[in-house]
């Protein structure tokens, strides 16, 4: 799925306010539902969300394997822009007040079975820093169980636990376990690039 012409003009706009962003392109395996072939989104914002002791903010959910902590991300609607977006869920998942501070990383996904075609799913990831507000997830059906804080040189080890999560067949995400990690993995990695740690 392409980017609209509104939404390749407002990552422009973005580009130049915040910074130009670590591009990437991630070949994947496609075969889990949620949340790449979700209908109801074209992509995803990643919260790179800096607490005041300079550590980032991971989450888990209720459904999750365990310990399979990750950067908090929601889904951008088909006719959303990308900052309204990122407003709305660091709200929803956090409860947080932040400021960004910088556009990280963009990542257009395409399935390993067709790697000329088309990108399935975008990732933008953009750092902000907290500045009020308590921790607490705002909507109870995003079923957050969990935060733990990391300093950003752990972001690949982060990535290296989501890549080898075990096999599993799992109806909650209509897939693999051990697939949707290794999708996972990637914005930790692109991120931790983008960091420089």
């Amino acid at each position: 799925m392409e980017l609209t012409p509104a939404h390749r003009a407002e990552v422009v706009r973005l580009a130049n306010t915040f910074g130009e962003p670590r591009r990437a392109d991630a070949f994947i395996t496609n075969d889990f539902f949620d949340p790449i072939h979700r209908p109801d989104r074209f992509g995803e914002v990643c919260m790179v969300v800096r607490r005041p002791n300079g550590k980032l903010l991971l989450a888990i959910k209720t459904f999750y394997p365990r310990g399979a902590y990750r950067l908090p991300t929601g889904g951008i609607a088909h006719d959303e822009p990308i900052l309204d977006a990122l407003r709305r869920e660091t709200e929803e998942e956090t409860g947080l007040g932040t400021k960004v501070r910088s556009f990280l990383a963009q990542i257009a996904y395409r399935p390993r079975s067709s790697p000329d075609g088309p990108p399935i799913f975008h990732t933008f990831a953009f750092l902000l820093d907290e500045v009020g507000g308590t921790l607490a997830a705002r909507d109870e059906e995003e079923q957050i169980e969990d935060y733990l804080e990391v300093p950003p040189s752990e972001l690949r080890a982060v990535a290296d636990r989501l890549e080898r999560l075990t096999s599993a067949s799992s109806d909650r995400i209509g897939g693999d376990w051990a697939d949707w990690g290794k999708f996972r993995a990637v914005v930790h990695r692109v991120v931790a690039d983008a960091l420089g740690t």
